[in-house]
């Protein structure tokens, strides 16, 4: 494999990977909410979910799951319902007015809410295969394979941590305290889109 062919891997992966989707965002909510030690572990969470997929993309199991509409369907579903429930969270908070604040979730939950949320976004093994095949060919060996999945598994928590760290920033945490309602209002209503999406695809004809 080529280091023309990695670059092109890596650029198809981060594009996608730094994207403000569900995943970026629910971090993004947890930063400022609740500050970088609540972050991190999701951050975790978030980059175990994606390595994953990058494994079942890699061995092939990831072309089976997005040939088989049953599978990927009920993924979709899946995906919806734990989007829906996030959706839940966030309008709770944001109908919020002075009363407490929601309990700061432990290492724990905060990891496994990310680890969640990624494995079950159908959209995350869908984007590792577009990533991959941009610069693998029939040709290029096993190895080649693992270490652009290993590479792009590493972009993977370079960019959870970046927008763990950067939205646990003094100032966006600040902006949150000031805006929290339509923020939490926002990211309500962006997990609900996110949602429907998923469900429409999946009973989609």
């Amino acid at each position: 494999m080529s280091l023309g062919d990695l670059l092109q891997v890596m650029l198809a992966f981060g594009v996608v990977c730094v994207s403000p989707g569900p995943a970026n965002l629910a971090l993004a909510a947890r930063a400022m909410a609740q500050g970088r030690r609540a972050a991190l572990p999701m951050a975790a969470g978030l980059a175990l979910g994606l390595a994953l997929w990058g494994v079942a993309a890699a061995t092939g199991l990831g072309a089976v799951l997005a040939g088989s509409a049953a599978a990927l369907g009920a993924l979709k579903v899946v995906g919806a319902c734990y989007l829906g429930w996030l959706a839940l969270g966030a309008a709770q908070g944001a109908a919020r007015r002075d009363g407490p604040e929601a309990p700061v979730a432990g290492r724990m939950g905060g990891f496994r809410t990310g680890l969640l949320l990624n494995l079950s976004n159908p959209k995350a093994v869908l984007a590792w295969m577009a990533a991959l095949s941009m610069g693998l060919s029939p040709e290029v060996g096993a190895g080649a394979v693992r270490g652009a999945t290993a590479v792009c598994a590493l972009i993977g928590v370079a960019n959870y941590l970046l927008w763990a760290l950067v939205f646990s920033a003094g100032g966006a945490m600040a902006f949150y305290a000031r805006a929290r309602r339509g923020v939490e209002a926002g990211c309500a209503a962006l997990f609900s889109l996110a949602a429907f999406g998923l469900l429409r695809s999946a009973f989609a004809r």
